[in-house]
């Protein structure tokens, strides 16, 4: 009897529901659950011109045409969902787009099944991301905390004026020393200052939201992205690519459990100007944002990034 992936997939995912899987987790599940269907499938491969040799083979082609399906599969039953990225994982859900990040803001937590700890909150992505963003683009990264701020704008008035995290990366680390000096006198672009607003999911139904907050809170810095642990929907990568493309900003998913596997999945455009009169207002309204233009200042009169004072300092 051939194998039925649809009905197979979706049965998987019903009985597991809010469990997320790649497609090669299911593959193994219906090798080691059907075994003689699966036998059959491979003897029929040795006719074509790609047999499925091995074991290995058989459950990589499984997998294969489980993501080819995916689509039509979500189609037909809305209730499947994938998350974005690599590896990308599907799942069965009864709630809406709306209702997934509702109850993670409410609860503050997004569940991996992948962490050894399953629960992950969005204040445990920030040094995750500070990791990350030093490693990959050796860029030097500080929380900024909300509630140090002076709330002089009443209660929200602060909601879309900072990011959650800022940095800066140094231009001049590899220049020669009679070139630092030069720039002292005839310019001031050592340094590029970036932002950073953290969500734990992202999907249809809040990316234009979050979206145009990581724009608000953003405006000041010349590189600046949306990062999240989690995207789900194929509609939501395809409605970030076109927002990206009018406004510039980039798009990082963070591995909440290996940094260094986190991806960039659009890069950031570079504004070329940092909005001094933003800054200002920031750095009147927020000790932490103060602070952080403090180590930049800092930084071009000593020319010395002093690690120590960031998130993330290397080891």
């Amino acid at each position: 009897m051939a194998l039925n992936l649809t009905k197979l997939v979706t049965g998987f995912l019903q009985e597991r529901a809010e469990q997320k899987f790649t497609t090669r987790e299911i593959a193994t599940w219906i090798f080691s659950t059907y075994p003689e269907e699966c036998k059959e499938k491979q003897q029929r491969s040795k006719a074509t011109v790609a047999p499925l040799l091995t074991d290995d083979d058989l459950i990589a082609q499984i997998a294969a045409e489980i993501s080819s399906q995916g689509q039509r599969l979500q189609e037909k039953l809305p209730q499947i969902k994938t998350t974005e990225g690599r590896p990308r994982r599907y799942y069965y859900t009864s709630q809406t787009d709306q209702a997934e990040v509702s109850q993670i803001e409410t609860g503050n937590v997004l569940v991996i099944k992948e962490l050894p700890s399953p629960s992950v909150n969005e204040h445990a992505l920030y040094p995750k991301l500070a990791e990350f963003i030093y490693l990959e683009l050796k860029v030097h990264s500080k929380r900024i905390d909300e509630k140090k701020s002076s709330n002089r704008q009443g209660p929200g008035g602060n909601k879309w004026l900072y990011p959650d995290v800022v940095g800066m990366e140094i231009l001049s680390s590899d220049w020669h020393q009679e070139v630092i000096d030069c720039v002292k006198q005839y310019a001031d672009r050592k340094t590029k200052l970036w932002s950073f607003e953290v969500k734990l999911l992202v999907n249809r139904s809040n990316v234009r939201e979050v979206f145009f907050q990581t724009v608000s809170n953003s405006s000041w810095a010349n590189m600046a992205y949306l990062v999240a642990a989690e995207f789900e929907g194929r509609d939501t990568i395809k409605e970030l690519r076109m927002l990206t493309s009018l406004h510039g900003l980039g798009v990082i998913r963070l591995n909440a459990e290996n940094p260094a596997e986190s991806e960039i999945l659009i890069p950031a455009k570079e504004r070329v100007d940092i909005d001094w009169n933003t800054v200002n207002r920031l750095v009147e309204e927020n000790t932490d944002f103060r602070q952080y233009i403090r180590l930049v200042r800092q930084f071009y009169q000593t020319n010395d990034p002093r690690p120590k004072d960031w998130d993330y300092a290397p080891a």
